[in-house]
């Protein structure tokens, strides 16, 4: 088991001390990250909280999962491993294309 868990379904209310409330009952927490929208700087509606042990975060999603927290329900449980992400600029090499469409 991982330590780091997926908090989904979070209010936009929800802040850091909210989230380390209702944790930390479940034991020592190593780091929390609410994930704010690059464009807006708003809350997306989920968090990362990595507990201390593979124990502790095992006790959390027991303890968590299903909670309500500012009037949502909370999903949580273990993370995903996160993917390697593309630079988002479509790839390629303009030049590439470009000399590929060539006629002779």
């Amino acid at each position: 088991m991982n330590n780091k868990l997926y908090v989904g379904n979070l209010s936009y209310n929800t802040d850091e001390p909210a989230l380390r409330e209702v944790f930390s009952k479940a034991g020592n927490i190593r780091s929390i990250s609410i994930i704010m929208d690059r464009m807006t700087n708003q809350p997306r509606g989920f968090a990362f909280v990595e507990m201390e042990t593979p124990a502790e975060a095992l006790k959390a999603i027991q303890m968590v999962n299903g909670r309500e927290v500012d009037g949502r329900e909370l999903r949580v449980n273990e993370a995903k491993p996160q993917e390697a992400r593309s630079s988002g600029f479509g790839g390629g090499n303009r030049n590439d294309r470009r000399s590929n469409n060539r006629r002779y």
